[in-house]
């Protein structure tokens, strides 16, 4: 069969020809004045596939005449009159063997393809040993393709002359075989690093891909061999090297000057991919949609940024907002953004040593000033939350499969999980994570070494500022993330050794650089944070902080299927539930591990979910259903630096990334399955243990108001400099509405009490709010209890010391629950009833001036 040139559309993954694979291997043959040697070659290949018809089942063989001007064209046809499974295509003119190969792998149906030089410089018997490392699937999914591999199964098998095993029967003049060295040295130095021989024409595809290579394809000379390997390395599909036999052939097309014409079509090339956007329509597509599933989740927040407070959010989201606000203040006058005496008063609070989240909330601040905190807390819950989607996404299919609604599904899996939408209610620390997938690109980039075209300084480098970075975003988020990555580097190097000791010594070299940028510009603020003004040793949260088994299996409280009675009794609070992935996708990955086993990169990821998982139980693991506690493996770490202050039930936040990338994988491998009822089954499979855990928007409750005593600053007539208002009770993590009190009217007052890790005793112990003293204990007690206590004079002395120590200007109650028992303890304590004054009751203290 012989027909003419067709058209070639730009395309790629998301476009171009797509030929259906019905065929099992397509062998591509481009000729260009070939008459004496191209029936030779055709002879020898079909009677290698007649051979074993077994392993190469329904084959065709497409030779590209690209323009000859002898008899090819004629040698081609009378094969193909011989062997209906020979097919001809023909270019009218010589274009070059980029431009031939183009032509026959776009026509080629084959599931493996293998391109060929017409000189069979590398007799056809190789193709049994490429074949053999092949990875492709046979189409019905049930698991006998030839090779799955370890992990990472090549999706390209290359013949290779330049490894040790490699077989050159007959070399070429020395100094052409010098030159040709020099010349793939410079082309993988420019273009392909790690693959040793781009230039051999022996090289077996994935047909797939293959076809979705050369549609992208835009070479048309002997630069093409580069160019394709160059995608399937950007494209992260594996290729993989086989040693050859390989005898020169009298005749040859390819000169010594022809390296030179392959380095400049590669320059030519790498210059327009290099000023080309990468970005396609349907990642914007899936930002999106990223976008408006924050939006959402959040649209209570938004539809009234006054008065709404979100409901799940305790007092966090009057914390937050204080952080944003006094972080703008202290960069608008220029002070220590490290520290303040905006509450706790007159200590002050180490914003070091809080998660005042100083690498959004500094830039952030002309937001924070012309449209208030409350903005400020908005935006960086969805806009935060949006771009750690985004960021998965793009580590997912940058590193996990280019199928991008997989890796759409699997990113939306690790960031709006039901761990991250619980602390999405008050902890955007642990919510905005988009720095986490940039460091596990930047710290893969560094084990590949320079196979990726990498620069261990320079990779070095990055990693370290971006480190840097996510200090000031979040410690603890970077503390398990780390550890997250120590767990699963370990498993891979479990089950792939060889792969691990080659990664090893330049990732080490590269987290050496990481330190020597990152610890000289963080030590000044961490020396602050361990060392400063009100800095503590660490936060205890008791031997009980860990998850319940059964929270792994229950669905979180704000899930599609969740039910506050049943998750509230397995979690610290609501914005503590740490694990609550579901039974439905335990069960799926359960399932998708053992049907996935055969990978390296599943068996990594089942090591990380299982120690992650098994660490979060604590330091006593309670068996559901009995009186039996076991000690928990956290014990070890319980009371060891940085570990000290970890809430471990937190550690389950790292399974949400390696489940995305697990469901990732899997919905790639399911897209491929035939027939097509078992797609259909695979991917309700997979939305049914999705669905479940959908999160719903976050419910909200109106805030309390500020009372106009503040907002029309008539404090100012009671607080002179240096004095401080005393709200009754003071501020603390369980009520902080008033420093909603500064946040919302510009910091012109200081509290004492407050919501905040400072330090108690002798010992520097963190604990949060401020130390407390007796009077504070006291309005609390009332506050909460109700039960009016007899006040007698120690009582007031005690107040009069207290409120001296907080240099009280002023004392201010506003509405609240058991506001008549709060007034009648607080006339007690001073002595003298109150003064009705802007909607809150006032006791100037002239004492304390």
């Amino acid at each position: 069969m012989s027909q003419t040139e067709p058209g070639i559309p730009d395309g790629g993954l998301d476009g171009g020809v797509r030929t259906a694979a019905d065929r099992d291997l397509s062998v591509v043959v481009p000729a260009y004045n070939e008459e004496r040697r191209l029936r030779p070659t055709l002879d020898a290949i079909r009677a290698h596939l007649r051979a074993d018809p077994e392993r190469w089942g329904d084959w065709e063989l497409i030779v590209v005449d690209d323009g000859s001007t002898d008899g090819t064209a004629a040698v081609a046809a009378r094969a193909a009159a011989e062997e209906p499974r020979v097919q001809v295509l023909t270019s009218e003119e010589n274009r070059g063997k980029g431009h031939a190969l183009r032509l026959g792998v776009l026509a080629s149906r084959g599931r493996r393809v293998l391109v060929t030089d017409a000189d069979l410089a590398t007799p056809i018997a190789e193709l049994d040993a490429l074949d053999a490392l092949l990875a492709y699937e046979d189409g019905d999914g049930d698991g006998d393709e030839p090779y799955r591999g370890e992990d990472d199964p090549p999706a390209a098998v290359i013949g290779s002359r330049a490894l040790p095993d490699s077989r050159i029967d007959v070399h070429q003049r020395p100094l052409r075989e010098w030159l040709g060295r020099l010349g793939n040295r410079l082309i993988r130095l420019v273009a392909v690093r790690g693959i040793r021989d781009t230039q051999c024409g022996f090289k077996l595809f994935d047909g797939d891909k293959a076809r979705a290579a050369f549609a992208a394809s835009r070479l048309d000379g002997w630069g093409i061999d580069v160019e394709i390997l160059r995608h399937f390395r950007r494209a992260d599909w594996p290729v993989a090297e086989v040693p050859v036999r390989w005898s020169h052939q009298t005749g040859s097309k390819v000169r010594p000057a022809d390296y030179g014409r392959v380095l400049l079509e590669l320059l030519r090339l790498r210059t327009r991919t290099r000023t080309r956007p990468r970005t396609r329509p349907v990642d914007l597509a899936v930002a999106a949609f990223y976008l408006l599933a924050s939006v959402l989740l959040y649209k209570g927040l938004w539809t009234d940024l006054d008065r709404a407070y979100l409901a799940d959010s305790m007092q966090d989201q009057n914390q937050w907002e204080w952080f944003f606000a006094v972080t703008a203040d202290n960069v608008t006058h220029l002070r220590n953004p490290l520290f303040t005496t905006y509450q706790g008063y007159p200590d002050g609070v180490n914003l070091m040593a809080n998660t005042v989240m100083l690498g959004l909330s500094v830039p952030l601040t002309p937001v924070t000033l012309l449209f208030g905190p409350t903005v400020t807390w908005a935006l960086v819950l969805t806009l935060g939350l949006t771009a750690t989607a985004v960021a998965w996404y793009w580590l997912f299919v940058r590193r996990v499969t280019r199928v991008r609604a997989a890796a759409a599904l699997g990113a939306a899996l690790a960031a709006f999980a039901p761990p991250m939408i619980s602390h999405g209610t008050a902890h955007p620390n642990f919510l905005v994570l988009f720095m986490i997938p940039v460091i596990i690109d930047r710290a893969l980039r560094l084990c590949a070494g320079r196979e990726e075209g990498g620069r261990v300084v320079r990779d070095g480098v990055l990693l370290g500022l971006f480190a840097t970075y996510q200090i000031f975003l979040g410690e603890e988020p970077l503390l398990l993330a780390a550890m997250g990555m120590l767990i699963f580097a370990l498993s891979y190097a479990v089950a792939r050794p060889d792969v691990a000791r080659a990664a090893l010594r330049p990732l080490l070299r590269g987290l050496g650089v990481a330190l020597a940028v990152c610890l000289p510009l963080v030590a000044f603020p961490l020396y602050w944070q361990f060392f400063g003004p009100q800095s503590y040793h660490s936060v205890l949260h008791g031997d009980n902080a860990g998850n319940s088994p059964l929270s792994f299996l229950e669905f979180a409280g704000r899930s599609l299927f969740g039910d506050e009675t049943r998750a509230d009794p397995l979690a610290m609070n609501r914005t503590e539930q740490n694990a609550f992935y579901g039974w439905p996708l335990t069960a799926l990955a359960f399932g998708l591990v053992v049907w996935l086993s055969r990978s390296a990169l599943v068996k990594a990821l089942t090591g990380t979910v299982l120690v992650a998982a098994l660490l979060s139980l604590g330091q006593r693991i309670r068996i559901p259903f009995t009186d039996v506690v076991l000690p928990g493996p956290w014990r070890a770490l319980a009371h060891q630096p940085l570990f000290e202050s970890v809430i471990e039930s937190r550690v389950a936040m790292i399974c949400a990334p390696a489940l995305g990338v697990l469901i990732a994988l899997a919905a790639a491998r399911i897209a491929d399955l035939e027939p097509r009822t078992h797609r259909v089954v695979g991917l309700v499979a997979v939305a049914a243990a999705l669905l479940p855990i959908l999160p719903t928007p976050q419910p909200v409750r109106e805030r309390a108001q500020v009372p106009r005593f503040i907002t029309d600053g008539m404090y100012r007539d009671y607080v002179a400099e240096g004095e401080s208002v005393v709200p009754v009770p003071l501020p603390s993590p369980a009520d902080a509405d008033a420093l909603h009190w500064q946040s919302a009217t510009g910091f012109g007052f200081s509290v004492p009490g407050g919501y905040f890790n400072g330090p108690w005793g002798p010992d520097r112990m963190g604990i949060y709010g401020a130390a407390p003293r007796y009077t504070s204990n006291l309005l609390s007690d009332v506050r909460y209890g109700g039960r009016i206590p007899d006040i007698g004079s120690r009582w007031q002395q005690q107040a009069e010391a207290d409120l001296t120590f907080w240099k009280a200007g002023v004392v201010v109650l506003a509405p609240q629950d058991n506001d008549e028992a709060l007034y009648e303890v607080t006339a007690k304590l001073l002595g003298r009833p109150g003064e009705r004054m802007g909607g809150a009751w006032v006791w100037d203290m002239p004492r304390a001036r």
